[in-house]
């Protein structure tokens, strides 16, 4: 993958007022991710896939009163986990962080899920105190690098699903910065797609459905398998395009979904904020193929906190350069070891 200049740590922690962070269940695969702005943060939104799971999306859009928020949450449990989203407001509730209405601070707290029910326990999902915990993981690594692969809502993500769960890979949550006319463009994604996950510049497909016969990356009755350094993979575009039997999309409709939040240190308006979480898809589609499908409900969030005035065109450009870093990131560091966290 082209080499472009980042920040310290190559993640979102690397854009000035920006908090980020993990909680997680490592037995029963799921999670969740913090993205704070303590001082509050222009907020926009795009959702392109068609099986979303979220909350205060309306709130990010231009035209409503409220411009900042002052946390993204990024959850598994499909619609259950938006249930986190109550723990972080009242972590920054206690500590006056929100929009003062006059008689009492309301955190704006945008969230969106994704399906992670279909590995580990489908009875555990996140819930208000593991989003509580996220936004005190995010707090206590201010200025530590972010933990990738097997950490908050990426720690039950899968990609490639058509052939079923037991043919899916592995993937996580992945991060990256990128330098661009004097700021800096942070994101973080969960990558839990129903297509596969190709490195463009090598022209393969990384994690992705398992032809039948299985291979070192497949998950056997779900369970936690590895990616492997060579391919065996089935390319869901061309089964797609093939005509696969329409009962094997059916199976697992809409247990998928990418979900991510991209950060830019300066000032946008609000609106321009929403044309930048558009732009930000942009590095989906280049990483993952299929993506905005009808069983996928992938959302980007955008924060701006800065005073520096930004091009929009510049920083959604730089979006989607770090959203394409990020979720190759994410399957990158799926099986890693657990290292330094915030979470």
């Amino acid at each position: 993958m082209t080499s472009w200049p980042h920040g310290p740590n190559n993640d979102i922690t690397d854009v000035p007022g920006i908090l980020a962070g993990h909680a997680q269940d490592h037995d029963a695969l799921t999670g969740v991710t913090a993205v704070l702005a303590p001082a509050g943060a222009i907020v926009g939104v795009a959702v392109e896939g068609s099986a979303p799971g979220t909350r205060e999306t309306d709130l990010c859009r231009p035209g409503n009163l409220v411009e900042h928020a002052h946390a993204v949450l990024l959850c598994g449990g499909s619609a259950y986990g938006l249930a986190a989203a109550d723990g972080a407001m009242r972590y920054l509730e206690e500590r006056g962080i929100g929009f003062h209405t006059g008689d009492a601070v309301v955190p704006i707290v945008p969230a969106a899920v994704l399906y992670d029910l279909g590995i580990g326990s489908a009875g555990v999902r996140p819930t208000a105190a593991m989003g509580y915990a996220a936004c005190a993981a995010a707090e206590a690594g201010a200025g530590g690098p972010l933990a990738r692969g097997w950490h908050g809502a990426g720690t039950g993500c899968t990609a490639g699903k058509i052939l079923g769960m037991a043919q899916a890979t592995r993937t996580g949550i992945g991060s990256a910065s990128v330098l661009a006319g004097g700021i800096i463009v942070g994101a973080v994604v969960a990558v839990n797609p129903f297509g596969d996950v190709w490195d463009r510049e090598a022209g393969k497909i990384v994690a992705g459905a398992r032809l039948p016969d299985g291979g070192a990356g497949s998950l056997p009755d779900g369970g936690a398998g590895l990616l492997p350094d060579d391919g065996g993979f089935a390319d869901t575009t061309r089964l797609l395009l093939s005509g696969v039997p329409r009962g094997a999309l059916a199976a697992d409709a809409g247990q998928n979904t990418t979900i991510g939040v991209v950060a830019v240190g300066g000032r946008l308006t609000k609106e321009a904020a929403n044309k930048v979480a558009r732009m930000a898809h942009d590095g989906l589609a280049r990483s993952i193929s299929p993506i905005h499908t009808m069983y996928d409900g992938d959302t980007l969030f955008c924060l701006a906190a800065g005073d520096q005035q930004v091009d929009a065109t510049v920083a959604g450009t730089a979006a989607a350069i770090a959203v394409e870093l990020a979720v190759l990131d994410a399957v990158r560091r799926a099986g890693q070891p657990h290292q330094h966290s915030q979470g």
